[in-house]
C-alpha cells in the first residue's frame, strides 16, 4: 500500500486475507476447470482427443505433404475473403496511398537536390 493512501484515510485495512474464503480466491472461467478435469477421470479422453488432432507422424514425404495440403484447404475454407467491391475500394485506396507517398518522396528528392547544388555549387 502506498503512504498516500495510507494518509488519505479512506482504505479499509480491517479486512485480512484469513476473512477471504478459498473459493473468492478461485478463478472463474475456462482455465479453472482444467486442473479438475484431469483428476476426474477424463484425462484419457482429452489425450485421445489430441492424438487425433495431431498431424500424422509417418516418414514417409508424400503422406506429409498431403496432410499438410489437406489442412491448408482447410484452414482456407475458414477465411472471411472479401467481395468485389471491397477489394475494389481497397485497391484504389492502396494506389492512392502509394501516389501520395511516392509525390512526398519525390518532392523531398528534388529539395535536397537543390540544396545541394546551392551548398556546393
Amino acid at each position: 500500500m502506498a503512504k498516500r493512501d495510507r494518509k488519505a484515510g479512506d482504505v479499509d485495512d480491517s479486512i485480512e486475507v484469513d476473512d477471504i474464503r478459498a473459493d473468492e480466491l478461485r478463478p472463474s472461467g475456462k482455465r479453472s476447470t482444467r486442473g479438475r478435469r484431469a483428476d476426474s477421470g477424463t484425462a484419457v479422453a482429452t489425450k485421445s482427443r489430441a492424438a487425433e488432432a495431431a498431424p500424422s507422424t509417418s516418414r514417409n514425404p508424400l503422406v506429409r505433404i498431403w496432410v499438410f495440403l489437406k489442412q491448408v484447404v482447410s484452414e482456407m475454407r475458414k477465411v472471411v475473403w472479401p467481395t468485389r467491391n471491397d477489394m475494389v475500394n481497397y485497391t484504389i485506396a492502396v494506389l492512392a496511398f502509394l501516389v501520395v507517398l511516392t509525390a512526398i518522396i519525390a518532392g523531398l528528392d528534388i529539395g535536397f537536390a537543390k540544396l545541394m547544388l546551392q551548398v556546393f555549387g
